[in-house]
């Protein structure tokens, strides 16, 4: 991987594809990479192999970009500027964007503070939630802190430290990131999201909340679900792929 600094704080990234045309921004989601979310499950190769000029990073605190161990490290607004950062670096002035979990709640920051830079959005794993906040977070910090997974009895804790013991993850640092000062994206600042965006959520991620209520907000919103898949499962779905490409193309 390749590295930059953005807001002086190092992020790593990688590319994909032959040519510069049709960039679009991969971000991941909590406690997981580049690779985990996009390269492994064959999202990377599947946008090369319809046009796509592809750009991943590690969001701060995970992977291979730096790791910081402050909540305030991990404000949203400052998460979302590493990405149109990264673009810019690049030399990219327009760009498409997908993000999955929290990197579809970054992605809309994006959308918000830099409109214009922004074509299409593809939030997954992402609904209403994204004004309701993220459930069960401190459950999910303390299964992170937790001195083995034998002393993890909440669920989604234990789902979460599964997660980060399988990719080697700084633990530490994600339970900063999860206990970041994570404010909500407002009513109003949806309604600001203009970019034709396709929200893509599996039918039964107990996650996400619902999509059908966010495209209902969104003023150029598109709703795709995804049959059978929980949070978790929906990431890498051939359904989520076929459908987001026609998306990217067709509007």
């Amino acid at each position: 991987m390749q590295k930059f600094t953005s807001q002086n704080i190092e992020i790593a990234y990688e590319t994909a594809g032959s040519s510069k045309n049709n960039p679009i921004l991969l971000v991941h989601g909590f406690g997981s990479t580049h690779r985990n979310n996009w390269v492994e499950p064959g999202w990377t190769a599947y946008l090369v192999d319809a046009g796509f000029y592809v750009v991943m990073m590690d969001n701060r605190g995970h992977g291979q970009s730096q790791k910081l161990y402050d909540r305030v490290d991990y404000n949203l607004d400052r998460m979302a500027e590493d990405g149109y950062n990264l673009m810019q670096y690049l030399g990219f002035d327009e760009f498409d964007l997908l993000g999955y979990s929290m990197g579809a709640r970054i992605s809309a920051f994006i959308a918000i503070a830099h409109p214009n830079a922004v074509k299409h959005i593809i939030l997954g794993g992402l609904g209403h939630h994204i004004i309701e906040g993220t459930p069960d977070v401190e459950k999910i910090a303390d299964g992170l802190l937790a001195d083995s997974l034998a002393d993890v009895k909440d669920a989604h804790g234990r789902t979460f430290r599964i997660f980060a013991d399988h990719t080697g993850s700084d633990r530490n640092a994600l339970a900063a990131c999860i206990m970041s000062p994570r404010r909500t994206m407002t009513l109003a600042e949806v309604k600001q999201i203009k970019q034709p965006t396709l929200v893509a959520i599996g039918t039964v991620d107990e996650v996400a909340g619902s999509g059908e209520d966010l495209v209902a907000l969104l003023p150029n919103g598109a709703y795709l679900p995804i049959p059978r898949r929980d949070h978790m499962r929906a990431t890498g779905d051939r359904v989520f792929k076929e459908g987001a490409v026609k998306f990217l193309l067709n509007n």
